[in-house]
């Protein structure tokens, strides 16, 4: 009588992300200096605008810091891009990511141990962001402020899903060099660093539409600081379109990215 063999034990997604996901953090580890680098150089912005330019900041309703802190934060969420486009790039050009591809894992829990690994990175830079505005004389004014780090830590989200296409997309890390360029103009043509109401009109129109002023308002709304003065439906429904800008992101770039993974080699 012939005995079948035991069928080899299935693992599961959940588990597939876990590892991989425990793999990034291992990196992380080994590098703890462009870590630290990573994390504080959203402070050394916040003490170059708030500390060097705030005087000459007038903010109606309160001091210029709180103004800036809450827009610091989201644009802390879209510094972490270039960092996923760089992570997913060089594992690409390295081999990582074929090899991989050869093993008997599951092609989302790639993606997505990447997704988790960067909203870990997130919330450390959400945490060191916070610790140093309140160092600096941020003063939220409601308990709200955890409804805003669900806002931010939602609009990361989105952006890791671009980053990991964009990484997909592109073939050396050299030409990750372009987003991080990039980067700096989303980021400033927005309403993070000053009202929109300040600017041309048109260059006014597009920041007031600009994600990251949809977050940055919100969480302004949120922990009850001084918002930028200005009228209108996007002003007015800032905590909506911090929740639809991502989901309008994620719904695009989530599926463009699992598409490029599966075609990675063919």
């Amino acid at each position: 009588m012939t005995i079948p063999a035991a069928a080899p034990a299935r693992v599961s997604w959940p588990t597939h992300t876990a590892v991989l996901t425990r793999r990034i953090l291992v990196h992380w580890k080994q590098r703890p200096f462009s870590i630290a680098v990573t994390l504080l150089f959203p402070v050394l912005i916040v003490v170059m605008f708030g500390q060097l330019f705030g005087g000459a900041m007038a903010i109606r309703g309160g001091a210029y810091i709180d103004f800036l802190i809450p827009g610091m934060l989201a644009m802390t969420m879209l510094f972490g891009l270039e960092s996923t486009v760089l992570a997913v790039t060089s594992d690409a050009s390295k081999g990582v990511t074929e090899r991989i591809r050869a093993m008997p894992v599951s092609g989302l829990a790639v993606l997505t141990g990447r997704c988790l690994a960067d909203l870990i990175g997130a919330v450390a830079g959400l945490v060191v962001m916070m610790g140093a505005g309140l160092a600096l004389g941020w003063r939220p004014q409601q308990m709200s402020v955890l409804g805003a780090v669900g806002l931010l830590l939602w609009l990361r989200f989105a952006f890791v899903w671009v980053g990991i296409y964009l990484g997909l997309l592109l073939k050396t890390p050299e030409s990750a060099v372009s987003v991080q360029v990039l980067v700096w103009p989303v980021g400033f043509l927005s309403g993070v660093f000053v009202s929109p109401d300040t600017m041309p009109a048109w260059l006014s129109a597009v920041a007031t539409w600009n994600p990251l002023t949809a977050t940055a308002s919100a969480v302004r709304e949120l922990a009850g600081n001084p918002a930028w003065a200005a009228n209108g439906w996007a002003a007015e429904h800032s905590v909506l379109l911090a929740m639809a800008w991502p989901a309008v992101l994620t719904l695009i770039f989530l599926p463009l990215a699992t598409r490029r993974y599966r075609m990675l080699g063919r």
